[in-house]
């Protein structure tokens, strides 16, 4: 019996695309040959869906409206978008939840044939340079299709859905002949794939019955021979890619006034390419293929606040098959700061940042180590709360099959110390067991401001009041940063030490590095110092090796 569409068919919409996107979700990965053969478009649909759909159901429980439920699913695939077809989606998304919230409850056939428009537009906007046959184009075909139904007198929600369901499936089908990429595998455009996919889920919802399948042929030779063609596009989302695609794949989320977003876009345009910038009313959720993921984040700092930030390798976008293939391995960093990700990317790892107070679970940690796709994983907490969450995901990944290890790093000072005698071609034990000396080898200090009254090793401090901190214990508390900076320090080397290492928060005031390299070059010859920008919260990070 045909639904309504209301919150109730948004709640069953939501469900059902999570379900068929976890059922197809292996066949659209093999698809997924463009720019680089990672396969993971599926993948990174199925967790964007899944984001949306846990946000309308936190957001049943208040007996949502239509609008409210349309922006619940808009939000949940914002905050959970993965790559680049995931934020795509989640600005389509988005587009359809603005019109759905401004018109009549239920929905009418006008007002869908509208919000599809929407959606199309919304998403080809948040591209910095849309391609065609990618998913943009099967957007804009179901829109399209749409629109021209509903204009017809007493169209009905059911004739203007099933319009845009079967041009999408046109456009998809088309796409392979668009593509040269695609052309080559001899397969149709994923993200379109699973854009389809999620279309069919909204027609179950609102008339049932299961849908027809949806054409998903594998590739016709390995991805891995798939070479790259004049004609450079994102196959899974419909951007255009600059010769050479390799490099990191940088996402955050970022709060941010509307004015800071062109700048942004701008400045992250001339960084690398993929861009998909997505979002408003202040949080946005940004995605770029960049050589340098560095002022990548740095972009996202000038412009607002990121956080959730992840910095994945990707693989190379012109893979030779007479090449051996890579070792599989792969190391997971968990970081206080969007800079510390950034040099922790640069020497190779995979990296999430997290706020204060907002350490990741588990699941969050396990899904880190599964985005590696890696055979062989080093897991670096780089914080003592999050040992039971790291052994809890290594223990979930083995049992898919990965071999993962976690380096006990109380600090991020210590992961930088294991990362820098990371060596992939070692045995894998050789590997755990160096980076494990390293880390243990690093002391580790911080000076950071007391939010609070509280009893400490070192006195009671007071709210305000600077601490410094070595192993985790309080030893010192005074009022001048640099000051108390400078003590730490002393204490910190009294035992010896070698290499010093400053990492400077987003607080740290102006010449404190300076102050501090001089008075090691006054008082302890011999020990070099490494200066980095972490923008962590704690004004200062320091380690000693």
């Amino acid at each position: 019996m045909p639904q309504p569409l209301d919150a109730g068919a948004v709640s069953r919409w939501s469900r059902l695309a999570v379900r068929a996107l976890g059922a197809a979700r292996e066949d659209i990965d093999a698809i997924n040959v463009y720019p680089v053969p990672d396969g993971d478009t599926g993948t990174n649909l199925y967790l964007t869906v899944e984001s949306a759909a846990q946000a309308v159901a936190a957001a049943e429980a208040g007996g949502p409206s239509l609008g409210e439920a349309a922006r619940a699913l808009a939000h949940g695939a914002l905050i959970g978008a993965r790559g680049n077809s995931g934020t795509i989606l989640a600005q389509v998304l988005r587009g359809m939840a603005e019109v759905l919230a401004a018109g009549p409850e239920p929905a009418t056939a006008a007002t869908l044939a509208a919000a599809l428009g929407r959606g199309a537009a919304s998403a080809r906007q948040a591209v910095a340079h849309p391609v065609e046959g990618t998913m943009l184009t099967v957007a804009t075909a179901a829109a399209d299709a749409a629109g021209r139904a509903a204009e017809a007198p007493a169209a009905a929600l059911a004739e203007v859905l099933r319009a845009a369901r079967d041009a999408a499936r046109g456009a998809l089908a088309a796409t392979t002949a668009q593509l040269p990429a695609l052309a080559a595998a001899g397969v149709v455009d994923a993200g379109a794939t699973g854009l389809v996919t999620v279309l069919d889920a909204l027609d179950v919802a609102l008339f049932g019955g299961p849908p027809d399948a949806v054409p998903r042929p594998r590739p016709v030779r390995p991805a891995t021979a798939v070479t790259r063609e004049p004609a450079d596009v994102v196959a899974g989302g419909g951007c255009a890619t600059p010769e050479g695609g390799s490099g990191f794949e940088v996402t955050y989320l970022l709060d941010a006034e509307d004015d800071a977003v062109g700048p942004l876009r701008a400045r992250l345009d001339a960084l690398g390419d993929s861009l998909v910038v997505v979002g408003g009313d202040g949080l946005w959720h940004v995605h770029v293929h960049t050589a340098q993921a560095g002022p990548a984040v740095e972009a996202g700092i000038a412009a607002g606040r990121p956080h959730r930030v992840r910095i994945t390798a990707l693989p190379p976008a012109d893979p030779s098959p007479a090449e051996p293939p890579a070792s599989g391995r792969a190391v997971v960093a968990v970081l206080p700061g969007p800079g510390l990700a950034g040099l922790c990317a640069e020497a190779g790892a995979t990296t999430l940042t997290v706020r204060p107070g907002e350490l990741p679970g588990g699941a969050e940690l396990a899904a880190a180590i599964a985005d590696t796709r890696a055979r062989e994983v080093v897991l670096l907490p780089n914080d003592k709360e999050l040992w039971h969450a790291a052994a809890a995901a290594a223990e979930r990944a083995r049992t898919a099959g990965a071999r993962v290890a976690v380096v006990p790093t109380r600090s991020p000072v210590q992961g930088i110390a294991a990362l820098a005698v990371h060596a992939p071609d070692r045995r894998f034990d050789e590997d755990v067991v160096a980076m494990t000396a390293a880390a243990g080898a690093t002391r580790f200090g911080e000076v950071s401001v007391a939010e609070r009254q509280a009893w400490t090793m070192a006195g009671v401090c007071q709210r305000g009041d600077v601490l410094g901190l070595v192993d985790g214990d309080v030893v010192v508390i005074g009022g001048a940063l640099p000051e108390v900076a400078a003590q730490v320090l002393e204490r910190m080397l009294a035992g010896g030490g070698e290499l010093v290492t400053l990492v400077l928060g987003a607080g740290a005031p102006a010449g404190l590095a300076e102050g501090l390299t001089e008075g090691l070059r006054q008082g302890h010859l011999g020990v070099d110092t490494v200066v980095c920008a972490g923008a962590q919260s704690a004004p200062l990070l320091i380690g000693v090796e």
